[in-house]
């Protein structure tokens, strides 16, 4: 019999002292740096130093060796201590969460890899088989009077958590690169995006949540918007249910995005809210709209919503409001069951004080706000940065064979023709496009940037008879719809095809037209 003096042995000091490392490991944002310092707490003199950035490498570099010692010592202690255990013991409450946390640490080590066999399959969906094998341990670990013998419903959810993690830290990892510390920063802001800064908040009541949340993904174009955007729509919380055996949705059609920009606004609000026959020209049968195809777990992605028609921002925010929405044409009110991620390169701020979008929509929209850094900031806090994201651009286009010849030849071009200095106004986007340039005909012409007030630049540039017909009309075009804000209405103004206008568009230019001052 277990005396009350040998209940407070159960763990001991550096048990203890280990237990509650793990535990805060588990819960901390794996891309800021409390995540390394939780390593280092826990392994002590065996941690191997790695930068404050944890991120992935083109080159294969980086790998953290951390993970699997502090997967064995997690495994080591949690059966040292399950070993103690008898149906007559009973732990103290701060003890009971200690181990529990410590096994549930075990259990997403054992099977992360099969945990990403799913996630990297051709062919997802079905009967998960490894889910018998995750209860049988997780049995064996907990499934004791002294522990609290978690229900069905418990370990589905668990398992469910896991599968999450593993997705998410998936594509936030292998999809939004850089060292650079904005670049972790940006990681770390789309995990909590998804977790919320408070994990164990989040797998107690907030998971099912978390599709009412709209999030804002603001930046300059080229940063990567839409990555983030995916990686926020591919990782949400999906339930596994232990008697098909399978998650009550798969991920290959969960995310939609639709690009603004892109379409006039009728063909915005079919695409958006679907159609009725007849509603409009060209309208030949019914159609269902994203808001009603995305599934009860799936996100329909609006990018560049700072371009949306003033009547079409009334009925997306009657959307977020009420989760309701009608298709052209109907009266009949349908249920919107889906997340909604939003992103634009548009000062809203501005936009709003010129009355070209709506204070109330912002405000429905900004409830989850993350900022996109420029490739500038990045390469400004690690300028080595420049070498990885070439490689990960030259193997992307050229392969493997030849990604580091050409990384290589990227890299000796921009030293000698632009130098470590160049401002990439179109970020990442015109990185990637410098690496093409030289791939093809070996160089790069970088976009001309005056050096006065932009309106200046255009008038002197005129006078003297330097641009071509068509340079003029872009820079024109972009002159208009910078004080418009509206690609319809800088056609009206200029007489145009709105789809000329629209290919017409500089968007660097635009950004500077706005802000009145001048580049660098």
């Amino acid at each position: 019999m277990y005396t009350g003096k040998l209940l407070m042995a159960f763990l001991r000091n550096e048990e203890k002292a280990f237990a509650g490392a793990i535990s805060r490991l588990a819960y901390c944002n794996p891309f800021l740096p409390e995540r390394i310092a939780c390593e280092r707490e826990v392994l002590g003199e065996d941690f191997v130093p790695l930068s404050s950035v944890w991120s992935v490498r083109a080159d294969g570099g980086r790998h953290n060796p951390n993970v699997n010692k502090l997967g064995e010592r997690a495994t080591e202690l949690a059966n040292r201590l399950r070993s103690r255990l008898t149906p007559q013991v009973k732990m103290k409450a701060e003890e009971r969460d200690l181990y529990e946390d410590l096994v549930l640490y075990l259990l997403y080590f054992r099977y992360e890899d099969d945990y990403k066999a799913i996630i990297t399959a051709k062919a997802r969906g079905g009967r998960v088989r490894f889910y018998s094998k995750f209860v049988q341990d997780a049995q064996h670990y907990l499934g004791l009077p002294s522990v609290g013998s978690p229900t069905t419903a418990e370990l589905a959810h668990f398992f469910a958590c896991f599968y999450q993690i593993r997705r998410a830290f998936h594509h936030t990892f292998n999809h939004i690169v850089g060292a650079s510390h904005p670049a972790a920063r940006l990681r770390a802001a789309v995990w909590q995006s998804i977790f919320t800064h408070d994990f164990k908040r989040y797998r107690r009541a907030l998971f099912s949540r978390m599709g009412d949340v709209t999030t804002l993904v603001t930046g300059p174009s080229g940063t990567g918007k839409e990555l983030v955007a995916r990686a926020i729509g591919l990782s949400r919380y999906l339930p596994f249910d232990p008697s098909s055996g399978g998650f009550a949705s798969d991920t290959a059609d969960a995310f939609l995005p639709l690009n603004l920009s892109a379409l006039s606004p009728t063909l915005i609000e079919s695409e958006l809210f679907g159609h009725r026959k007849g509603s409009f020209t060209g309208a030949l049968q019914d159609r269902s709209g994203w808001l009603e195809v995305c599934p009860p777990l799936g996100t329909v992605f609006l990018d560049e919503i700072g371009e949306l028609d003033g009547s079409i921002q009334v009925k997306l925010l009657r959307v977020l409001q009420t989760r309701e929405f009608q298709r052209l044409g109907e009266t009949t009110s349908r249920k919107f069951h889906g997340k909604i991620i939003a992103a634009t390169n548009r000062d809203l701020a501005r936009d709003m004080k010129a009355g070209r979008f709506r204070e109330d929509l912002y405000y429905r929209l900004c409830s989850d706000l993350i900022v996109t850094p420029s490739l500038r900031e990045q390469l400004a806090d690690s300028p080595e940065e420049l070498t990885n994201l070439v490689l990960f651009i030259a193997q992307r286009i050229a392969g493997p064979e030849e990604a580091e010849a050409l990384a290589g030849e990227v890299e000796l071009w921009i030293e000698r023709h632009l130098g470590r200095d160049y401002p990439w106004p179109g970020n990442v986007r015109e990185l990637e496009q410098c690496v093409r340039n030289i791939l093809i005909r070996n160089e790069y012409r970088a976009p001309r940037t005056p050096a006065t007030d932009p309106r200046r630049g255009l008038v002197e540039a005129l006078s003297a008879g330097e641009l071509t017909a068509d340079e003029l009309l872009t820079r024109y075009c972009t002159l208009v719809y910078a004080q418009t804000g509206n690609y319809q209405e800088t056609a009206r103004r200029l007489a145009l095809d709105r789809r000329t206008v629209k290919s017409k568009i500089d968007l660097d230019l635009l950004e500077a037209f706005r802000s009145g001052e001048p580049q660098e």
